[in-house]
């Protein structure tokens, strides 16, 4: 995929409008958004992936058009898996809510950043190694099955070992002085909760990239596309945590989904290194064809297939069976739990 410098120009400087767009329409006001600006913004933030993916399909073809949307879809789904770990942090921290806003574009910028350098190293690796798929196939394949042993609602937020190092080495105050993250106290700087919450928030966001990013290399290699989709899913993040604001916990079954994509793109990996093989301890060093590898439209048809079998069995299945047990309990506190908002946490 041959990418010139004033497309890659054009990307960078959409993300940095929409970056300067939160930062100026939304966050400069500290406030709680309704669900209608959350709905509006998140629609909006859909539509920009898309007419992207439509850019992609005019320049360079219906092929590399589907992989971005496939890395697209397949990151968006991953990332609402981050929004649980979002919201145990945001309680652990007690953020107001009015603050919460700023909070996660600070954050998300900072796993931007850092997710685009381990894309970069990510490729170089991968165009030097073919067999470095056999390592992100496995991973990804353990990683379904540690999806499938524990649910997201029974995880607890722990601070990671840039958090703990962030408060051995600086100075912090003990509440939060309005949004700011540095403040001046007794002629010494002291960090706030504000930026401790960030790092947290980016830091912890890089870790499911660890999952992320092997993920979208089973579907495509090009680094504009796997870029693109990343950033594009993450600068959405903001919007979509106070737009399913409630509805998290009633994705009893999300699990399960992210494990199924997760499974099916490991065993994509696993089979494209068979298929690229070098290793001389795998049929001799020879490629070695298994099975056909599954098309790009195939692997579309799959993500999406799983995504909606996923969120319908949690809303009809899963909700009845939740309601059922509540009966049964007969105090009706499950499901008054489930019908508690995000809000509610920090109310």
């Amino acid at each position: 995929m041959d990418v010139p410098v004033w497309a890659w120009a054009i990307t960078l400087g959409l993300i940095v409008v929409m970056l300067a767009v939160d930062f100026v329409g939304h966050v400069r006001t500290p406030h709680a958004p309704s669900l209608k600006e959350a709905g509006m913004w998140s629609l909006a933030y859909v539509l920009i992936a898309l007419v992207f993916g439509v850019f992609v399909l005019w320049g360079w073809g219906g092929e590399y058009g589907l992989q971005y949307f496939s890395g697209y879809i397949t990151e968006k789904s991953l990332s609402v898996d981050n929004l649980f770990v979002f919201v145990l942090i945001m309680a652990s921290f007690r953020v107001p809510r009015e603050y919460q806003q700023k909070v996660l574009l600070i954050g998300i910028v900072i796993a931007l950043v850092l997710r685009t350098v381990f894309i970069f190293l990510g490729a170089a690796i991968v165009s030097e190694f073919s067999w470095v798929f056999y390592l992100f196939g496995a991973f990804l394949v353990y990683t379904a099955v540690t999806q499938l042993r524990q649910g997201s609602e029974d995880e607890e937020f722990k601070e990671n070992g840039v958090l703990r190092l962030t408060r051995r080495m600086f100075p912090t105050t003990e509440g939060y002085v309005g949004d700011k993250m540095l403040v001046r106290t007794e002629g010494r700087w002291h960090l706030t909760p504000m930026l401790i919450v960030m790092i947290a928030i980016g830091s912890a966001d890089v870790l499911f990239a660890v999952d992320s990013i092997p993920a979208i290399f089973g579907l495509t290699q090009e680094v504009f596309l796997i870029f693109a989709a990343n950033a594009f899913s993450l600068l959405g993040l903001r919007q979509l945590f106070f737009l399913i604001d409630g509805l998290l916990d009633r994705l009893v079954y999300l699990n399960y989904g992210l494990a199924g994509i997760l499974a099916f793109i490991g065993f994509k990996l696993v089979n494209h290194a068979l298929h690229e093989n070098e290793l001389a301890f795998i049929n001799g060093g020879e490629h070695w064809t298994v099975i056909p590898e599954p098309n790009t439209w195939v692997s579309l048809l799959v993500i999406v297939g799983i995504l909606v079998v996923t969120t319908v069995a949690s809303l009809t299945v899963g909700s009845r069976q939740e309601r059922e047990e509540a009966t049964d309990d007969g105090t009706g506190g499950g499901q008054a739990k489930r019908d508690t908002s995000i809000g509610d946490l920090y109310r």
